[in-house]
């Protein structure tokens, strides 16, 4: 597959040298030097892939990301001169997937960007089986990935769709918020659980009164109304 990557880097010197890589690789590319550009791309033609410095003029690298992961689970990888921890993990839970230090190799950032891919593209490569994943009035169709809600289709973020699905997998089972981020953003994951909350708060107000527990102390769990 052709990918689409969009890079957002006020730095020409670097502009250059990601995009040779890039396009060396195969891939579409659109470069910006601004946030504010890049919320335009968003909206007209969004990519599949963002690479994101943090300090930009207007706009910050941190509030892109914020806004991008508020509507998307699209890959971000953020690269910047920061190299304090705290800016990294900052950087991991406002969404990014990666994080690169400057001054950085564009073959590490390659190889980066090719496993990011692997990840989240797996179903590309697996053959589809019809199914469906019920819970009551929630429903899953697994090969297409929908989920319906009392009836109705909603839209949903890739990791809102894996979180449901687990849970509709396991009804009335209360998984600890260390196991959801395993299952749901996987090994490569090191920022704090506190994405876990997030993300059910965003499920919950997209799915109005799904009955989505919290397990005080622990975790989550999908109640269901015949006790396993």
């Amino acid at each position: 597959m052709n990918y689409h990557i969009a890079v957002i880097e006020d730095d020409k010197n670097i502009q250059n040298i990601v995009s040779a890589f890039l396009k060396k690789e195969g891939y579409q590319v659109s470069v910006m030097d601004s946030a504010e550009k890049g919320i335009k791309l968003w909206k007209s033609n969004p990519p599949d892939m963002w690479i994101v410095d943090i300090m930009l003029p207007g706009m910050d690298g941190y509030e892109f990301c914020k806004r991008i992961r508020n509507e998307s689970e699209v890959p971000i990888i953020i690269i910047s001169a920061k190299d304090e921890e705290i800016d990294k993990i900052l950087g991991l839970e406002l969404g990014g997937d990666d994080y690169l230090t400057k001054p950085f190799s564009p073959r590490e950032l390659m190889a980066r960007i090719k496993r990011i891919f692997k990840r989240y593209r797996p179903v590309e490569t697996e053959p589809k089986h019809e199914e469906q994943v019920i819970a009551d009035e929630l429903v899953i169709d697994k090969s297409d990935r929908r989920v319906f809600w009392i009836g109705k289709e909603q839209e949903v973020t890739t990791k809102e769709f894996d979180m449901l699905l687990l849970f509709a997998e396991n009804v009335n089972r209360a998984f600890s918020r260390e196991e959801l981020l395993l299952s749901v953003w996987g090994e490569d994951y090191f920022g704090s659980d506190r994405a876990v909350d997030d993300l059910v708060k965003r499920i919950r107000k997209k799915l109005k009164d799904i009955p989505l527990e919290t397990v005080w102390g622990f975790g989550y769990r999908l109640r269901g109304n015949k006790e396993e």
